[in-house]
């Protein structure tokens, strides 16, 4: 093998070797742990105990039907609204000095509050069903949207404007066949942010309210001492997070596969 056909492959399939040869030695370590210092399972169940909890938890057509369905919609709901609020106000801030000027500081300061302090004013608001963890997490990941958005916009090079200007562009063309189309790599960076902060978001809110989630369940494992159910509903919150993010980078392959960022990883080693 080459020394160029050998990185080609190290660059393809490298994640795909050490992934599951980190996660062994994680839960190796796990175990040697609880068997030199002999924790108690209350505190640090076996890898064993929490498998077979996971095992149970992904098996059961009720969690999925109650919980992960509901923290999926809420999630998805949240970023959804998120992305229509940050993207235009992106816009409306990289396209405005005066609008920049003005709003930015405030969307900052809501940006740095505390979202945890908030949540109880949004079951306040919105009761303690599904609304309250939707406007939590559009609330928690429209900020990258419109950071990016705007930096997009405020990075289109002169020349592009030039070109449009030079035959006759309207507004119309600029902006789907000019501004969209560059700022569109910056939007889809500030997803793949948004979309983990939108899960955060309803979960927490699930936690401080509701009756049902994967925040909801995990906080009722905790109050009935369930520990080895409860890290299988960490594991099953994290891999409900992944699943979204992947699902995400995909979405940028597909609407950007132009883009230097898409095409690095799938570029021949020189």
């Amino acid at each position: 093998m080459s020394r160029t056909t050998a990185r080609g492959f190290l660059d393809k399939y490298l994640a795909l070797i050490t992934t599951p040869l980190v996660a062994v030695a994680l839960v190796g370590l796990w175990q040697l742990y609880i068997e030199v210092t002999g924790v108690s399972h209350f505190i640090l169940p076996a890898p064993a105990d929490v498998w077979a909890a996971l095992t149970t938890q992904v098996t059961d057509p009720f969690i999925w039907r109650e919980h992960v369905w509901t923290t999926f919609i809420e999630t998805v709901m949240g970023l959804a609204i998120g992305v229509v609020i940050g993207v235009g106000s992106g816009f409306a801030i990289g396209k405005s000095r005066v609008l920049n000027l003005v709003l930015k500081p405030f969307l900052v300061l809501i940006q740095v509050t505390p979202k945890v302090a908030l949540a109880p004013l949004f079951v306040l608001w919105f009761g303690f069903g599904e609304s309250s963890k939707v406007a939590l997490a559009a609330l928690v990941c429209f900020f990258p949207l419109m950071v990016n958005t705007a930096f997009g916009i405020q990075s289109l090079p002169q020349g592009h404007n030039d070109m449009a200007t030079s035959i006759g562009a309207g507004r119309a063309f600029r902006f789907l066949r000019v501004e969209l189309p560059h700022t569109m790599a910056y939007i889809l960076a500030g997803l793949e942010q948004a979309v983990v902060l939108a899960t955060i978001g309803a979960i927490v809110g699930e936690y401080l309210g509701g009756d049902k989630g994967l925040g909801r369940y995990a906080l009722n494992l905790q109050s009935n001492l369930q520990i080895d159910l409860l890290f299988g509903a960490i594991v099953l919150m994290a891999l409900f997070g992944l699943v979204l993010y992947l699902a995400v980078t995909s979405l940028k392959r597909l609407l950007i596969p132009w883009h230097e960022s898409v095409r690095v990883n799938s570029r021949p080693p020189q």
